[in-house]
C-alpha cells in the first residue's frame, strides 16, 4: 500500500471520527433540550397546578363572604320588618290618674291622627296636664278636661312643648270634614278626642277656622255619639282600662244643668261642683318617637268681630 493510500485512509477515519463526535454532542444536546423541555413542563404544570389551588382558595373565600353578607341582608330586612310590625301594633298607652277617682288607660291611634297624637303626647309628658281638671261633666255624652283656665277657654302655649316661647297655639283637626279622609275612627263609648271651637255661629266662613282650634282640651265619650260627632272632630284613641273611672267622673254633682240666659249668673252648665282633678297624665312610647305636632296661630274671633262690627 501506497503512502498517498495510507494517507488518505487516515483522513477518511479522521473525517469518521469528527462525524461521530458531532453525531454524539447533538444527541447530547437534544437530549438536554429535552430534558429542559420536560423540566419546564414540569415547571409550568406545577404552576399551573398552584394557580388552580390559589384560585380555588380564593373562590372559597369569596363564597364564604358572599354567604355572610346574605345572611346579614336577610337579618337587616328581617329586624326591619319586626320593627315596622311593632310599630303599628304596639301603640302609645297613656295612663290618666285621677285624684280620688283611679286610673284610665288609653291606647293611642297615630295612624287616625298622628299629628293628635304626636300633641297629646308632648303636652302630657311634658307635665301640662299635671294638676289641671275635668270642667265639664255630661252623663251618658262624655267628660271634658285639660284646660289650662278650667273653664273650656284655654289653649296650651309653645312653651308647654319645650319650645322657649309663651306664645298660645292650635293644630290642625284631623278628621274628615276637614280632609283628612285616614281618620275614620268613631266615636264609640270610650273613645278620646278633641274639643275644639265652633265659629260657625258667627259666619259660616270661619267653619274652617273652627275645625283648626284644637290645642289640649280633650273629651271621652261615655255612649256611642257617632251621629253627632263622627268626621267632626278628632278622635285619637280608645280607652282600655278604667271605663268606671270615666263614668263616675261622668256623674258628679254639677253647678247645673241648665242653658244659662243670664249673662251674670254665677252658675256654669255642666261645670262640676268639685271639678275632678287630673293627678298626671303620662304616655308611654315603647321607644317610639312620634316628635313634634304642627302648630298653627290661634283664630282671634274677638278681633274678627270687631272688625266685622267696626270696621278695625
Amino acid at each position: 500500500m501506497s503512502k498517498d493510500t495510507k494517507k488518505n485512509e487516515t483522513k477518511n477515519e479522521e473525517k469518521v471520527n469528527a462525524k461521530t463526535k458531532i453525531s454524539k454532542a447533538e444527541k447530547k444536546e437534544a437530549k438536554a433540550k429535552a430534558k429542559l423541555e420536560k423540566a419546564n413542563k414540569k415547571s409550568e404544570k406545577a404552576k399551573t397546578s398552584e394557580n388552580n389551588r390559589e384560585y380555588t382558595k380564593i373562590k372559597f373565600v369569596a363564597t364564604i363572604i358572599a354567604i355572610i353578607l346574605v345572611l346579614g341582608l336577610i337579618a337587616y330586612v328581617t329586624n326591619t320588618i319586626i320593627k315596622k310590625q311593632n310599630f303599628y301594633v304596639q301603640n302609645p298607652l297613656a295612663t290618666i290618674e285621677v285624684e280620688n277617682f283611679g286610673t284610665i288607660k288609653v291606647e293611642l291611634y297615630p295612624n287616625y291622627a298622628p299629628e293628635t297624637v304626636a300633641n297629646f303626647i308632648a303636652l302630657a309628658n311634658n307635665g301640662f296636664y299635671d294638676g289641671l281638671t275635668f270642667h265639664r261633666t255630661i252623663p251618658d255624652f262624655m267628660i271634658q278636661g285639660g284646660d289650662p283656665n278650667g273653664d273650656g277657654t284655654g289653649n296650651a302655649t309653645l312653651k308647654d312643648l319645650g319650645q322657649d316661647s309663651d306664645e298660645e297655639y292650635t293644630i290642625t283637626g284631623e278628621f274628615i270634614a276637614n280632609g283628612n279622609n285616614d281618620n275614620t275612627l268613631k266615636h264609640e263609648r270610650g273613645v278620646i278626642s278633641m274639643a275644639r271651637s265652633d265659629y260657625s255661629s258667627y259666619s259660616a266662613s270661619l267653619a274652617t277656622e273652627g275645625y283648626n282650634s284644637a290645642s289640649c282640651q280633650f273629651f271621652i265619650t261615655t255612649e256611642d255619639s257617632t251621629d253627632s260627632l263622627d268626621g267632626l272632630y278628632a278622635a285619637f284613641g280608645k280607652v282600655t282600662e278604667g271605663m268606671d273611672v270615666v263614668d263616675k267622673i261622668a256623674n258628679v254633682e254639677v253647678e247645673t244643668r241648665e242653658t244659662q240666659t243670664d249673662s251674670n249668673s254665677e252658675l256654669t252648665q255642666d261645670r262640676p261642683v268639685n271639678p275632678p282633678v287630673i293627678t298626671s297624665i303620662r304616655v308611654e312610647t315603647y321607644g317610639i318617637n312620634y316628635g313634634m305636632p304642627e302648630t298653627r296661630e290661634p283664630f282671634d274671633i274677638n278681633s274678627w268681630y270687631m272688625s266685622q262690627m267696626y270696621g278695625y
